[in-house]
């Protein structure tokens, strides 16, 4: 966050995140309905097409912007349309109005939280003083995720209406989190260094090696770029058609990936993507420091916050034997984890069961639809964690990866063991008895 911006009277610095939510909003919206799978004209900011060349059979429609430049300001924009578009349902308008009125609210909301009350700290800490020490640290933070909660509600609502989540959001919110993780580790949350006595010594950003201090050396080394690549590369691979390219066997897979390379635009742009990527790594690497370290952090984030998902789909899937959960998941909870890192991942992960409680509920008195895609979960998760971040990290999550230590990952895999387990069994009961 700039200084100047810092140095600010709080009522400017409030008031300049409100126009920045308003913005936030309109931007959300307008990829709401333009970068979904089936696009409405809604948006204001949306091309529309020439409703007297539409009418003429087989003519060349011609893009032709209709829309009022008073349509476009927000929150006011859709009041005045309320009337005017009305072939567009009776109350289109008041979704996109909410959601703007809500990010107006929220950033500001967020920022006094974050950066004013010292929300993210012990109890014990949120005070002027402490507060003001760790100022630089709680502005990255606050930058990180007000950008984060734009992806997320556009991701959210999408999913809402379609249940997909376009990579379209998510690939460039992975790209954004990896940037301003090399720029600075600050922006991951802050979180207690204790002595040896217990006793706190201070705050520092949770980055890859939480909760051991201080990091392995190993992670310097040419074993930190190896899996710091590998983890690009599978992330890069992910957004491939992974289904195609491995059903007729490893020989086929290999052929076809290399055809689709020339054959697919869409495999060309990720081969660029990582590309630079391996040599931006790589350089990052090279200079090492803060730089690494939050760049490293960022893709354990990626790794952690995408693997977890992706396991439960392939487990879910397998057990079932059909699609539990949508790809879209996958990439969107690894985009999350590049923001926050892992361990906060698997807060979000394990907090979005209660979340889903409260959305079900809501959506099922509003539309009487009992069916509710993961993501909005996996969002609502994520923000329950940056809020009560103090009592899930220090009061909880630190204890349990302690003594859970090297045995985390047979853990984990024992766990998605049970539940495939559990998910085999609950689908032979439901088809034998349901059948």
């Amino acid at each position: 966050m700039p200084q100047f911006f810092i140095d600010l009277p709080l009522a400017a610095r409030l008031l300049i995140l409100g126009v920045a939510g308003a913005l936030g909003g309109t931007l959300a919206n307008h990829v709401i309905y333009t970068w979904c799978w089936f696009p409405r004209p809604i948006s204001p900011w949306r091309r529309l097409e020439n409703p007297k060349a539409s009418e003429t059979s087989g003519a060349k429609i011609r893009p032709k912007a209709v829309r009022r430049w008073s349509a476009r300001i927000p929150v006011l924009g859709w009041l005045l349309r309320r009337r005017r578009d009305h072939h567009l349902g009776a109350l289109f308008w008041l979704r996109p109005l909410c959601i703007e009125v809500a990010l107006i609210v929220a950033l500001p909301a967020y920022y006094w939280f974050t950066c004013e009350s010292g929300g993210l700290l012990p109890p014990t800490q949120r005070h002027v003083a402490a507060v003001a020490a760790l100022s630089p640290l709680l502005h990255w933070v606050f930058l990180a995720h007000a950008i984060l909660l734009v992806l997320m509600t556009a991701a959210t609502f999408i999913d809402f209406d379609e249940q997909t989540i376009p990579d379209a959001i998510t690939v460039p919110g992975t790209l954004i989190a990896l940037g301003l993780a090399t720029l600075s580790p600050k922006i991951f949350l802050p979180v207690v260094v204790r002595g040896d006595d217990g006793g706190m010594l201070g705050f520092r950003p949770v980055t890859f090696s939480l909760p051991d201090l201080p990091a392995d050396p190993k992670w310097a080394t040419t074993t930190g770029l190896i899996v710091a690549l590998a983890i690009w590369s599978a992330w890069c691979f992910a957004l491939l058609n992974r289904r195609v390219i491995l059903r007729k066997g490893l020989t086929k897979a290999v052929q076809f990936f290399f055809a689709g390379l020339v054959r697919y635009p869409s495999w060309k742009f990720v081969a660029v993507i990582w590309l630079l990527g391996v040599s931006g790594v790589a350089i990052i690497w090279t200079l090492g420091g803060n730089a690494w370290t939050g760049l490293f952090t960022s893709l354990c984030g990626l790794a952690v916050g995408g693997g977890v998902v992706w396991a439960v789909r392939i487990v879910a899937s397998t057990a079932m034997g059909i699609e539990a959960m949508g790809f879209g998941d996958v990439t969107l909870m690894a985009m999350i984890g590049a923001f926050i890192g892992w361990q906060a991942s698997l807060a979000a992960f394990f907090l979005s069961p209660i979340a889903a409680i409260a959305i079900v509920i809501t959506q099922y008195i509003i539309t009487r639809e009992s069916r509710v895609p993961f993501g909005p979960y996996l969002c609502a998760g994520t923000a329950l964690t940056a809020i009560f971040w103090d009592p899930i990290y220090n009061g909880y999550l630190e204890s349990t990866l302690r003594v859970l230590g090297p045995v985390l990952l047979w853990f984990g895999v024992a766990m998605f063991a049970m539940l495939g387990g559990m998910l085999f069994v609950w689908g032979l009961i439901k088809r034998s008895v349901f059948a």
